[in-house]
């Protein structure tokens, strides 16, 4: 695994992308400036949980359904920061439908 600007291994920079979810995206943002694979896994935990979080916030006022679907997407939000940290600590550059093609993009 190659280093990155911040002195990690690019697998763990890739992992600590995702640990708090979209703060931690914008934090490897502004720290690592060259890194391809841990700019992409930055870009996106951001475009991932920062939505998916509002969604679910925003569902959370609605009362009775609004509460259910919250929930689900509190749920696909915990399954994906498993998922997409377990991925980014074996080295891959796994890329979510839609977000991972725009972050793919952001870092080319």
């Amino acid at each position: 695994m190659a280093k990155t600007s911040t002195g990690l291994e690019e697998n763990i920079a890739g992992l600590l992308c995702y640990v708090l979810g979209w703060i931690t995206g914008i934090v490897f943002l502004v720290l690592e400036k060259e890194n391809k694979f841990v700019r992409f896994h930055a870009f996106q935990s951001l475009l991932t949980f920062l939505p998916l979080g509002v969604l679910a916030w925003i569902l959370g006022w609605i009362p009775f359904a609004g509460w259910v679907i919250a929930g689900l997407v509190w749920i696909l939000i915990l399954i994906l920061w498993l998922i997409l940290m377990f991925k980014a600590y074996k080295g891959e550059r796994y890329k979510l439908p839609i977000v991972g093609d725009i972050a793919e993009k952001q870092t080319e």
